[in-house]
């Protein structure tokens, strides 16, 4: 059994255009008690701490560390999605069997290879997060459904219609501002959240996972 179960999707950094995220793996035996996600709005950015009102609605102050880094998601459809591209895409059990996509998320070429595998995820309750390369994508009744492959595994998962396609874009730190949506990847201790990465949205494209 897969024993990786927190894929911290943006736990490095790469250049796409300007800024981007990288994503590496964190191993459940190497994860940190204190790691959460946090999702919500912009209420208020100093430069050093960002206030964000989360999904919950609770209002949590995020320390950006040293070095912090921001980046945005673009609109992509899904027939942007091609055999050989690298994919993460949250999905949920369907009923009939097999998994339906909740979003997705296409690598740009650099990062391919990131995060690979597919984990416990909590965009919802007993969702999961596969980060794989598109073996094939079959055109079917209800939108479409790619099979993915992983460490030898493979998995199909379908893309309903309506479900959010994403890439990456650049960001900087003056499109946090409130009201702006925003994914955060963060630390959290007795001494506070702490965050090295942010994903903002931009021109009314937010971020999915």
């Amino acid at each position: 059994m897969n024993k990786n179960f927190f894929p911290a999707l943006m736990m490095g950094l790469a250049a796409i255009s300007s800024t981007a995220i990288l994503a590496s793996p964190v191993h459940a035996e190497d994860k940190k008690a204190g790691q959460i996600h946090v999702r919500g709005s912009v209420l208020n950015y100093s430069g050093s701490t960002l206030k964000v009102k989360t999904r919950e609605g609770e209002t949590v102050d995020v320390a950006l560390a040293d070095g912090w880094k921001v980046s945005s998601v673009a609109n992509a459809k899904v027939t942007d999605i091609k055999p050989g591209d690298f994919v993460g895409i949250a999905s949920l059990p369907r009923k009939g069997g097999g998994d339906g996509a909740l979003e997705v998320l296409i690598f740009p070429p650099a990062l391919k290879g990131t995060g690979e595998g597919s984990y416990g995820w909590d965009l919802k309750p007993n969702s999961s997060m596969t980060n794989a390369t598109v073996a094939d994508a079959v055109k079917g009744v209800d939108g479409r459904t790619v099979t993915v492959s992983y460490h030898g595994k493979e998995k199909k998962i379908s893309i309903p219609e309506g479900t959010p396609v994403v890439t990456f874009a650049p960001a900087t730190a003056g499109d946090l501002v409130p009201g702006a949506i925003v994914f955060i990847p963060a630390e959290k201790a007795a001494t506070g959240t702490t965050a090295h990465q942010v994903l903002v949205g931009k021109k009314g494209v937010v971020p999915p996972m």
